[in-house]
C-alpha cells in the first residue's frame, strides 16, 4: 500500500481528499495534519511514502513544510492547492517546487461535488508516480536502463555521451544544419527542469522556443508567470496563426494543443480525446519535423509515459537535433528512457549539459 499523509488547515479539504484517495486501489491515508508543524511531528510515526500539502496554512505553511521535510527526511511531495492567481498572493505554488516538491494538483473547489472520476484518476496517477521517486535524489526507482546513443550518431563529429559534452560544446560552430527553432517537452518534474534551462539563456538568445508541459488544469498561467521571473526571455501564450518570434518562449493556451503548420505559424487546437498527456508533446514534435526538418531541435525532459518519443523519432529521422535528458538529472526518467530505447534521441545529456549546449547555440 502507498501511504499518504495529508496536510491542510481545512477540515473540508481533508475530508474531500480522504474520500478521493479511498477510491484509489493500493493507496491509503495514514495521517492528517492541520499545519506543517503537526505534519513534521507525524512523519516519523506514520512513515508516509507521499506527502500531499496545501500552500496556505497558519503557522508552518506549505513552503516552510517542504523545506523542513527535504532537510530532515526527504519525501516525495505533491502540492494540493488552488491557483495563486485566484488569490493574488506573492508566494507561488511553484516556490514549493523550487524547495523540493515534485508536482501540483488542483484542490477541488466545490468539495465532493467536484471530486469526479477524472480528478480521482489524475490524483491516483500522480500519487503512484511520486511514490516511486527516490526520496532526496528525486529519481524514479528502480533505476532504468540508459543505453548509450548508437556509435554512428554523433554531434559535430563527437560521441553523444554525457562525458563528452564539454568536447561536444567546443565544436558547436561546426553544426551543419543550425536549428531555427527549439521545441521542449516535459511532464512530471518538468517545471524545475524547464526553469533550469531557460534561466541560463542570455537575453540575446535568438531562436523561438516552443514548450509543452503536462500540468494540471488551473496552473499554467501561474507557471508561466513564475517562469518569466526567472528568465531573461519573454514568456508568451501562442496565438493561432501567428508566427513565433526569435528570443521568445511560447506555451499553448490552457487546455489547448500546440503545433506549427508548414508555413511555420502556430496551430492552436482543442484536445479531441481525454488523456493524461495533455498537451501532446508528440503533436508539437511531429509538426516541427514537418515544418523545419533538419533545421529543428527538440529536447525531451523528465516525465512519466511515452509522450514525445514518437515525435522525437520523427524529428531524428529528418536529421534534426534531438536530445533526451539523462537518468541522473531526471526526476522521472520514463519519457526520456522510452525515446532513447526507440533510438529517437541522438544525444543523451545531463540537464546542465543541455543548458550549456543551448547557451553555445545563442
Amino acid at each position: 500500500m502507498i501511504r499518504v499523509l495529508l496536510v491542510d488547515d481545512s477540515p473540508v479539504a481533508l475530508a474531500v481528499l480522504s474520500r478521493m484517495i479511498s477510491q484509489i486501489d493500493g493507496v491509503t491515508v495514514v495521517g492528517k495534519a492541520r499545519d506543517g508543524a503537526e505534519a513534521l511531528q507525524l512523519i516519523p510515526t506514520v512513515q508516509p511514502h507521499v506527502v500531499c500539502t496545501d500552500l496556505h496554512m497558519p503557522g508552518v505553511n506549505g513552503l516552510m513544510l517542504v523545506r523542513e521535510v527535504m532537510a530532515r527526511h526527504p519525501l516525495p511531495i505533491l502540492v494540493v492547492s488552488i491557483s495563486v492567481q485566484q488569490r493574488g498572493d506573492d508566494v507561488h505554488i511553484f516556490h514549493l517546487l523550487e524547495a523540493g516538491a515534485i508536482d501540483v494538483f488542483p484542490k477541488p473547489k466545490g468539495g465532493l461535488q467536484e471530486a469526479n472520476a477524472a480528478l480521482v484518476r489524475e490524483l491516483a496517477h500522480k500519487i503512484r508516480v511520486l511514490a516511486s521517486v527516490i526520496p532526496g535524489q528525486k529519481r524514479l526507482r528502480p533505476p532504468s536502463l540508459q543505453p548509450a546513443a548508437p556509435s554512428d550518431q554523433r554531434l559535430f563529429g563527437y560521441p553523444a555521451t554525457v562525458s563528452s559534452a564539454t568536447t561536444l560544446l567546443r565544436s558547436v560552430h561546426a553544426l551543419r544544419a543550425r536549428p531555427r527553432l527549439v521545441a521542449i517537452g516535459a511532464s512530471m518534474g518538468g517545471p524545475q527542469a524547464i526553469k533550469t534551462l531557460l534561466s541560463q539563456l542570455p537575453s540575446n538568445w535568438s531562436l523561438p522556443i516552443l514548450c509543452v508541459q503536462h500540468i494540471s488544469t488551473g496552473f499554467l498561467a501561474e507557471f508561466m508567470q513564475w517562469l518569466s521571473q526567472r528568465t531573461a526571455l519573454p514568456v508568451k501564450t501562442a496565438v493561432h496563426g501567428h508566427r513565433p518570434r526569435g528570443g521568445c518562449v511560447y506555451f499553448a493556451p490552457e487546455s489547448d494543443q500546440l503545433a506549427i503548420d508548414t508555413d511555420g505559424c502556430f496551430v492552436i487546437s482543442k484536445q479531441t480525446e481525454p488523456s493524461e498527456n495533455h498537451p501532446s508533446i508528440d503533436q508539437l514534435f511531429h509538426s516541427v519535423a514537418r515544418c523545419h526538418g533538419q533545421y529543428g531541435a527538440a529536447i525531451l525532459l523528465t516525465g512519466m509515459g511515452s509522450d514525445g518519443a514518437d515525435g522525437l523519432l520523427a524529428m531524428s529521422r529528418c536529421g534534426a537535433l534531438t536530445i533526451a535528458q539523462d537518468q541522473e538529472s531526471c526526476v522521472v526518467f520514463d519519457m526520456p528512457r522510452q525515446a532513447i530505447e526507440r533510438q529517437a534521441a541522438r544525444y543523451v545529456l545531463s540537464l546542465s549539459a543541455i543548458s550549456d549546449l543551448l547557451k553555445q547555440m545563442a
